[in-house]
């Protein structure tokens, strides 16, 4: 999946970050280093955790939600944005690419603000539920199999308070949800939470065409 904005081509991207890129020089590494790894194209662009950490000071979020870590840009985003006793409950199954993630939340001073659950992300969020954690959050931010984004999005509403928001990445998925060409499971299941998202009406939604696609949902009072 791209790294930068889709549509744009280098010379546009480039001048795009020269202007409005102001990334902490801990970020900057990470990027750096997730960047030499072999499945380094899962990372967030530099251009989306900028807008992500704009997003959780704009709702003046708190306790966020974040399902798939894999070497936490995102998340080390999202805790740079939230008040020192702020809260992240981040879940993804991979012990190899969180540990990338710790060593830097540890070296930013955050990983008070990270509660990480190692297990399939639909257990944790009916983990979540089952112990009376709905409508709790401010913010959940999706970004992980997208076989199982409508079981993301589903138990996400449940658990985001109502004003709250969800970011779900990927969903423009490098253009392949407009060519029919493409009829693999994760495309497919892209395509069909697209569709479904356009017409809930529990939710207030804006589609962004940043990186490889950001779905804005916010919960209705």
């Amino acid at each position: 999946m791209p790294k930068q904005s889709i549509g744009l081509d280098n010379q546009l991207y480039n001048y795009l970050l020269s202007v409005s890129l102001r990334e902490p020089e801990i970020l900057w590494k990470l990027r750096q280093e997730t960047a030499n790894h072999p499945s380094g194209t899962m990372q967030i662009s530099p251009e989306q955790g900028q807008f992500m950490r704009l997003l959780v000071q704009l709702i003046g979020a708190k306790k966020t939600l974040e399902v798939g870590v894999f070497t936490g840009y995102s998340s080390l985003s999202v805790a740079l944005a939230l008040p020192d006793d702020g809260k992240i409950i981040a879940a993804d199954v991979s012990e190899e690419f969180t540990a990338i993630a710790r060593r830097y939340w540890q070296e930013a001073g955050v990983a008070h603000k990270i509660d990480l659950h190692l297990a399939p992300g639909l257990e944790t969020l009916d983990r979540l539920l089952a112990t009376g954690q709905a409508e709790t959050f401010d913010f959940a931010f999706i970004d992980a199999d997208k076989e199982n984004y409508e079981g993301y999005y589903e138990r996400s509403l449940q658990l985001v308070r109502p004003g709250g928001l969800i970011a779900i990445d990927n969903v423009l998925w490098s253009g392949h949800v407009a060519d029919p060409q493409f009829q693999d499971e994760s495309t497919q299941a892209i395509r069909a939470l697209n569709e479904k998202l356009h017409h809930d009406e529990r939710v207030i939604l804006s589609l962004v065409p940043i990186a490889d696609g950001l779905t804005l949902a916010v919960k209705r009072r």
